[in-house]
């Protein structure tokens, strides 16, 4: 007994340290676990993938209302894969301005009248055949919006007594509510188009039909509505019921005319689900297009101001050699006239402004060959949203009859507010101050400065390079209410890292978020040849760095 109480003794001791050895275990393996957790772990390519596939999905939300509702009987297959693939909100706004524009009957003006009519279309779908379900989605909704409003209605919105045509076998009988829809043409279906819809659940909701005889009420009741052929005794009820051409006509053996053909009605009724042609008119503007005279040579630069976060001042500039232009001399003036026509669009051909204008050059007559070494700048500033857009600029000389068609992109730029921002570099031959009544007003006027910018970007060694940019959103001290921030620049000849020039500037009292840089560079120490400039600027509470550049040739 002694010997196995000391067994069952040790027993117990043995398992009280295999249960203390597994706690402790346990707990170990916890605190691993916990530790683990604590640490983050780089995601993997898939994780990253389902991470973007998620955001893609939440922000696609309004754009998948936009295709799958808004657009959804108009847009073709092609249009729809297309954005399918679009993976920005760039992208896809893009798509959707030159989808309407594409369905725009007057492209040049302001309202696009087939886009208005579509939605008109689909607010009277959705009050007029709502059925349990919107009426953009019944069947007589589809038609409506696609095809618009037929040219002749038959409703019979209670069915009742019903005295069939001849086509469809004669005889009286009783149908449920139906509708037939007749159009005179379809582009891409064909003329005199027949549809009908038929409720025959009683409930409001009319589906389209290919067969006329889905209508009759009495079909399935024996000897009731008997056509004019059942009625002779020259067909049987019966017989409605094994014909082979999809419809339950009593018409015995005759012959059903061309539209009352299988083919032709499957075909119509598939037709009748495509969306509607596109006339491609950016196409048929390619065919015709128009003869570019570049005879007359000019230069054009696009410069960038912003004026709020949804508005940036862009400043088109032209400049033409004088040497180019003809001259006519008039009591002893010599004069020489210019005309400027600009449209500026978006890249789906929407127009976002146009501007014309005529330049006049006039000097003494003795002056004009001193007077033709030197240039004529034009400058015109059109407000515009971020984005990119097309600009087509024809200018003519009215004497000479030399013209030039030029065209170039105007890429926008967005401004973020939290972000440290710049505007374009201009280089200029004149930067002044402008009086108070100018301020803001008039050509090469930016604020309470007139910036007269060097097209060519070309300076000779006695003049004096001006320097204009602007700086936004610095971040300012919650005490001082006073941003922090340098500018440092520097100039290096091409080819060569080695620094010509350099200084630099601080960005503190008195300035607020934004700072303008004016300065006048001279270049009598510089060699002749191509340099560039640039700026690298900080704001040091944001701790956030930009660097503009610019290039220039001295002579």
């Amino acid at each position: 007994m002694r010997i196995r109480s000391m067994f069952v003794q040790i027993a117990l001791v043995s398992a009280s340290l295999l249960l203390s050895t597994s706690v402790f275990a346990a707990d170990k393996k916890k605190a691993v676990d916990t530790n683990r957790e604590t640490v983050a772990k780089p995601l993997t390519d898939k994780q990253k993938k389902q991470q973007e596939a998620k955001l893609r999905k939440e922000l696609e939300g309004p754009y998948r209302k936009w295709l799958n509702e808004d657009v959804l009987y108009i847009i073709s297959d092609e249009e729809k894969s297309a954005f399918k693939r679009m993976s920005t909100e760039d992208e896809r706004e893009n798509f959707i301005e030159s989808f309407w524009l594409r369905r725009d009957p007057t492209p040049d003006t302001l309202e696009n009248e087939f886009k208005e009519e579509h939605y008109r279309r689909i607010a009277y779908a959705n009050e007029r055949y709502a059925s349990g379900i919107p009426g953009w989605k019944t069947d007589r909704g589809r038609i409506y919006i696609t095809f618009g409003p037929p040219d002749e209605n038959e409703s019979h919105p209670s069915g009742g007594t019903y005295e069939r045509p001849y086509e469809e076998g004669g005889g009286t009988t009783s149908t449920y509510p139906f509708e037939k829809w007749r159009y005179r043409y379809l582009e891409g279906i064909g003329s005199d188009i027949i549809i009908e819809f038929v409720d025959t659940t009683m409930t409001g909701e009319y589906r389209m039909t290919m067969d006329p005889s889905e209508k009759d009420a009495l079909m399935m009741v024996p000897g009731a509505g008997l056509t004019l052929m059942e009625q002779m005794g020259l067909s049987s009820k019966t017989d409605r019921f094994s014909r082979t051409d999809g419809t339950r006509l009593g018409i015995g053996n005759q012959p059903t005319s061309m539209k009352m053909n299988q083919f032709e009605r499957l075909q119509q009724f598939a037709n009748l689900q495509k969306a509607p042609p596109i006339k491609f008119r950016d196409l048929e503007a390619a065919v015709t297009s128009t003869v570019k005279f570049n005879i007359l040579p000019i230069r054009v630069r696009a410069d960038f101001m912003k004026i709020t976060s949804t508005s940036i001042q862009t400043n088109i500039t032209l400049q033409l050699e004088r040497k180019d232009l003809q001259f006519q001399n008039k009591d002893g003036i010599a004069k020489s006239s210019v005309n400027i026509y600009a449209r500026i669009t978006t890249m789906a051909r929407r127009v976002a402004n146009v501007f014309e204008d005529v330049v006049a050059v006039e000097f003494p007559h003795e002056m004009l060959e001193a007077a033709s070494a030197g240039a004529s700048v034009y400058q015109k500033s059109v407000p515009l949203a971020p984005g990119t857009y097309r600009l087509n600029l024809v200018v003519k000389d009215v004497y000479g009859g030399g013209m030039n068609n030029f065209e170039m992109v105007l890429n926008v730029p967005r401004h973020d507010d939290e972000m440290l921002t710049f505007s374009s570099v201009v280089l200029a031959d004149q930067i002044e101050k402008v009086d108070t009544r100018s301020i803001g007003s008039g050509p090469f006027v930016i604020g309470t400065t007139k910036v007269r910018p060097r097209v060519s970007e070309t300076f000779k060694r006695n003049e004096k390079m001006g320097i204009f940019m602007k700086l936004y959103n610095f971040q300012t001290d919650e005490r001082s209410n006073k941003p922090s921030g340098s500018i440092e620049y520097e100039v290096t000849k091409k080819g060569s890292d080695q620094k010509i020039f350099e200084f630099s500037e601080v960005v503190g009292a008195n300035t607020g978020t934004d700072f303008t840089v004016e300065k006048l560079l001279p270049l009598q120490t510089l060699e002749p040849g191509q340099y560039t400039l640039k700026m690298k600027v900080t704001d040091k509470l944001r701790n956030q760095t930009v660097t503009p550049t610019a290039t220039f040739n001295v002579t």
